[in-house]
């Protein structure tokens, strides 16, 4: 039998991926903050919506240079992707890179750095914005990926709310008519 599900609960059961990092670099400064916010929405050119909040520093610097960095972290770096979300980038003091032991790695085509740690880096350009205002949405074009062939098989991590995170599990493979 079903019951109730109070609304606040409903992004619990829909997460849309991995929880990333994302890296800007606005006036002489980069930041990166965690992000679990994103979808996919074209395959190519590779589209990325993703949500960040006018609050956020780097909603700031994203909406004045356009571009930033996702970067994929492994299940390894859960603990460092869980404090660098509960850290605020408007502190001008602190540098997350190297408050949280993260190497920032220079991009090809943008200026925020890529995080060496992780295993794949995505360099994106800001495609569309007519949902910011509104929603804090922006439509990124992916322009150059990375990935780190000596991650193999890496595990990503999947917020669930409230400090539970999951795994991912066992890959299964069916046949699809699609990529």
């Amino acid at each position: 039998m079903m019951k109730d599900l109070p609304l606040s609960k409903v992004y619990q059961l829909l997460e849309p991926g991995p929880v990333v990092l994302l890296t800007t670099a606005h006036k002489d400064r980069t930041n990166v903050m965690t992000m679990s916010w994103h979808m996919m929405v074209e395959f190519e050119p590779p589209l990325v919506a993703c949500v960040v909040s006018n609050a956020n520093y780097s909603f700031t610097a994203l909406r004045a240079t356009k571009e930033c960095v996702i970067a994929i972290p492994a299940l390894e770096l859960a603990p460092k992707v869980v404090e660098i979300g509960n850290c605020s980038g408007c502190d001008r003091d602190v540098d997350k890179f190297e408050r949280f032991g993260l190497t920032p790695a220079p991009a090809e085509c943008v200026a925020p750095p890529l995080v060496a740690e992780c295993f794949a880096n995505l360099e994106c350009r800001v495609a569309d914005t007519r949902l910011v205002n509104k929603f804090n949405l922006f439509i990124l074009e992916v322009v150059k990926a990375w990935t780190d062939p000596a991650q193999r098989n890496p595990k990503t991590i999947h917020h669930q709310g409230y400090g539970r995170f999951a795994v991912d599990g066992e890959i299964i493979k069916l046949k699809s008519m699609k990529p």
